[in-house]
């Protein structure tokens, strides 16, 4: 998607194909984002592990904690200026492991026979504990799916030129440990943690450090992965509206202030809950992963179907992938008692915010009602001329969700003409469409009432700020360029000086009637929906509307009319 990744910008691509396609999305996404807390937690202890190898009584669970906090708490000021130390600290890392692998492979090369599928296929069938073991595995892949949901930041050049050294190193590395296990059987126990034991003597606290840059850069990656699929949920409308900050005016910065604090606490219970165990987490890591490479495996199929592959290549690549996956995710639930349960509790927390909101949007809509706008046309020119009405603004802009130039909600009618008749100069309206390429910024405009009622419309990324107020004042400034509106107060006074006139908001706030027919589900949906959205931003907020020019008016989601009351009359 314009070479964007992650599982929102792929389903960005698709969701208008089914709309069952949410839920992988869905699922996918919360999976990601319960990841996002056992990354750093499981990286950063395995990390400081390493020192009890020197100092046996050292409480780990201390230093962890400390290294997390101050992690997210850099956040707020952006990563720019630290993350150009990224690259360089990782090429030492990696190279340092092939290094530290190729002493120990060097003095067996046997080793390398493990390359032969031979010795996996037979253990796999053999071994009593195979479905363990892949579990473990499976563990080597994580990262992967962070990797592809920072696509656009890395490119996917860089991504294939650079794995070819990551690799060789990591597989380098691997074989190391293995030798020094062949070497080491007889005194071999589950407590020796073979990647310190072939580091050279002396080395071992320099390794620790390193480990810990590795693990707080590679945690890095899960934070902002987190952060932008969160500002591409809030877009899509499957999480509620959060304050989205732009530490620097490099593309991709973000930071969600919520979305850090939530991550961070979560975190820190992990941590808590297993003890500061790097092993004890290994059962809830791998499952989070599992869920989302199964997620995007689906909606890359359907994909594909979009792009009119071959249906015999479509189903391969299923059969394929679906099954390696599902065998490993079949491994990983071996693991579910084990730490696996705290994964699933927390994606399906996560789960019920993103449903729930997405949900609660469709039965929003249900309820409105559109009219024609062009039976209004004379209403609204009289009203806009009638000086015995009150001036209520200047301009006065209604965001509509109407997705057609000829129709309107029919509360904003209601607004404009009954609800304190509002006269204006000139009645805007503005509409959002949030199309699937994730960078576009296009508007039209539409005169429908010449010099009375114009409409907007904004074309926008799913990546793109909405922020209604800078959007809206450029093209007024673009209109009164081109000569195509005149913004100048109608005020005699102000006139003859040629100040503009003033601009005001009337949002329409949706509320729940007693009288609204819902059923229990759907009531129990709106109910959490309007929970959230006491946490969430304000639309004034969300849109970046200035408090002060902006009017709120509560609505039901449905009116009730003295047709639909049965009432009967008695006779005096």
């Amino acid at each position: 998607n314009k070479g964007e990744g992650g599982i929102f910008s792929l389903y960005s691509l698709v969701r208008k194909k089914a709309k069952w396609l949410v839920i992988p999305a869905i699922v996918g996404g919360c999976a990601l984002l319960a990841d996002g807390i056992i990354t750093p937690s499981i990286t950063v202890t395995s990390a400081i592990e390493g020192l009890k190898l020197r100092f046996p009584d050292v409480q780990v669970i201390p230093i962890v904690i400390s290294i997390i906090a101050v992690l997210f708490i850099i956040q707020q000021f952006g990563t720019n200026m630290v993350g150009k130390l990224f690259g360089p600290l990782m090429f030492i890392w990696f190279s340092v492991l092939g290094v530290t692998g190729l002493i120990y492979v060097s003095q067996d090369l046997s080793i390398f026979k493990a390359f032969n599928p031979y010795y996996a296929v037979h253990l796999v069938v053999t071994h009593p504990m195979a479905l363990l073991i892949l579990g473990g595995v499976f563990l080597c892949t994580t990262g992967a799916e962070a990797l592809y949901s920072d696509l656009g930041h890395c490119g996917k050049r860089n991504i294939r030129v650079s794995w070819i050294f990551v690799k060789a190193m990591l597989i380098l590395n691997y074989l190391g440990q293995g030798v020094y296990m062949m070497n080491n059987r007889a005194v071999y126990t589950e407590s020796i943690n073979p990647f310190y034991e072939i580091v050279p003597e002396g080395y071992l606290i320099w390794m620790v450090g390193l480990a810990t840059m590795a693990a707080v850069i590679a945690s890095q990656a899960m934070i902002t992965g987190s952060f932008t699929l969160i500002s591409e949920a809030v877009r899509l409308n499957l999480w509620p509206k959060v304050r989205i900050n732009y530490p620097s005016e490099q593309k991709g910065q973000i930071y969600v202030p919520s979305i850090n604090w939530l991550l961070c606490i979560g975190c820190i219970i992990i941590v808590l809950i297993f003890e500061g165990s790097s092993d004890n987490m290994e059962g809830a890591y791998g499952l989070a992963i599992n869920a989302t490479f199964l997620a995007t495996t689906i909606l890359v199929a359907v994909f594909m179907l979009r792009k009119k592959v071959p249906m015999y290549l479509v189903v391969s690549f299923l059969v394929v992938f679906g099954a390696l996956e599902l065998a490993f995710l079949a491994a990983n639930m071996t693991k579910f008692l084990h730490g696996g349960f705290v994964t699933v509790l927390m994606g399906s927390l996560l789960f019920t915010v993103m449903w729930s909101w997405y949900v609660s949007r469709k039965i929003k809509n249900r309820f409105v009602k559109y009219v024609e706008i062009e039976d209004y046309y004379q209403i609204i020119s009289e009203l806009s001329d009638d000086e015995s009405v009150p001036k209520y603004s200047s301009q006065l802009v209604y965001l509509t969700s109407a997705n057609f130039k000829t129709e309107i909600e029919s509360k904003i009618i209601y607004s404009i003409i009954q609800k304190e008749p509002k006269r204006a100069d000139v009645y805007w309206l503005v509409h959002v469409d949030v199309v699937d390429e994730p960078y576009t910024r296009e508007y039209k405009v539409e005169f429908l009432i010449p010099g009375k009622l114009i409409r907007i419309d904004f074309r926008l990324g799913f990546r793109i700020e909405q922020s209604v107020n800078l959007l809206y004042r450029k093209v007024i400034e673009d209109l009164v360029k081109n000569g195509e509106v005149d913004i100048t107060s109608q005020y005699k006074s102000l006139n003859k000086h040629k100040i503009a006139g003033d601009f005001r908001f009337v949002l329409l706030e949706k509320h729940l009637s007693k009288f609204t027919r819902l059923s229990f589900y759907e009531r129990f949906i709106m109910d959490y929906y309007f929970i959230l959205k006491r946490f969430s931003l304000s639309e004034e907020r969300s849109f970046g509307l200035d408090s002060s020019y902006v009017d709120v008016e509560k609505v039901p989601l449905i009116f009730v009319t003295p047709d639909d009351i049965e009432l009967k009359r008695l006779p005096v």
